[in-house]
């Protein structure tokens, strides 16, 4: 029992080392899939990845779009060129707007927005990504392929539950392969990795250390 005893507490040691010397970063990415462009997306299948990296207590956002799609802003996705949902988020908190590739850059730069977006058949979303002063509606200047953005003081988890129709983030593209335009999205159930899977793994491992302890002092009596 003893040795039972040592090893638990080993493998406890062992758990919250990986916890302290693990990085503070961590990076989850999903592609988006879903096309509800009026006249179809021809045969791509993935229009394009959002990646989201944990960095302290804010969210970093990379948004590439695929196969030479590009983004535009139209009302199919409420003047946005990419919406998303957030907890205990204001429209002050999303920071570092850029574009991402351009092709052109925009002249007015990006912004976050606040509002009650429902757009085109993706369901609710709080927040979006535009244009702030030049028009971007992707058949002329300014054109890009990506987008980057920061949300202060949020998780990754708060910033991808499915909204009530089950889509996590939508982007406003015009399709390479045939012109058209309109909101493609990523749609599903989020699993997200958090730092505290390694707490509870730690703690789950110290406890059964005293659970083996206690076990060793009962049957010595």
């Amino acid at each position: 029992m003893k040795g039972v005893f040592q090893a638990a507490l080993v493998l406890a040691v062992i758990a919250v080392g990986f916890m302290i010397a693990a990085p503070p970063a961590h990076a989850v990415t999903f592609d988006l899939t879903s096309c509800h462009v009026t006249g179809g997306c021809g045969t791509q299948t993935v229009f394009g990845t959002v990646t989201l990296t944990q960095v302290g207590a804010n969210v970093n956002f990379d948004v590439e779009l695929a196969g030479g799609n590009r983004f535009v802003e139209t009302g199919a996705a409420d003047q946005q060129l990419f919406k998303f949902n957030a907890t205990g988020v204001v429209a002050a908190d999303i920071v570092n707007e850029a574009t991402a590739n351009p092709l052109n850059a925009v002249a007015g730069g990006l912004q976050g927005s606040a509002g009650a977006f429902n757009g085109d058949g993706t369901g609710d979303f709080g927040f979006g990504i535009n244009c702030a002063t030049d028009p971007c509606n992707g058949g002329s200047t300014p054109t890009f392929t990506g987008l980057t953005f920061t949300v202060n003081g949020a998780t990754i988890a708060e910033l991808t539950a499915p909204n009530n129709l089950g889509n996590i983030f939508v982007a406003d593209v015009l399709i390479a392969s045939n012109g058209l335009t309109g909101p493609v999205d990523v749609t599903g159930v989020s699993a997200v990795p958090e730092p505290a899977t390694l707490t509870l793994l730690g703690v789950g491992l110290v406890g059964l250390g005293f659970a083996a302890r206690r076990r060793a002092r009962r049957n010595s009596r």
